[in-house]
């Protein structure tokens, strides 16, 4: 288990983007030891796909989800989850 700078004692505020970088450092984690297990990355990310989108849900309802979900194809054609950017 790596280290990513996590601590379970914490008792004041987080930032958020502090926040999101500790969240993404288990999530690098737990995808490492599935991969290492042999699971599929296609099977992942589907996995990890639904379960973002039904935590979407659970805290700010089927609409507000869907809105969020409609703007994800124009982020997606501009790059923001491209992990190699082309060289031009």
């Amino acid at each position: 288990m790596t280290s990513t700078g996590r601590s379970t004692h914490t008792h004041e505020p987080v930032a958020d983007h502090e926040q999101k970088r500790v969240a993404l450092g288990y999530l690098q984690e737990a995808w490492a030891e599935a991969r290492l297990d042999g699971i599929d990355g296609d099977c992942l990310a589907q996995a990890c796909l639904f379960t973002a989108l039904a935590e979407f849900v659970t805290t700010y309802g089927e609409e507000a989800a869907a809105t969020f979900a409609e703007g994800l194809a124009n982020r997606i054609r501009n790059g923001e989850f491209s992990l190699i950017l082309p060289r031009q």
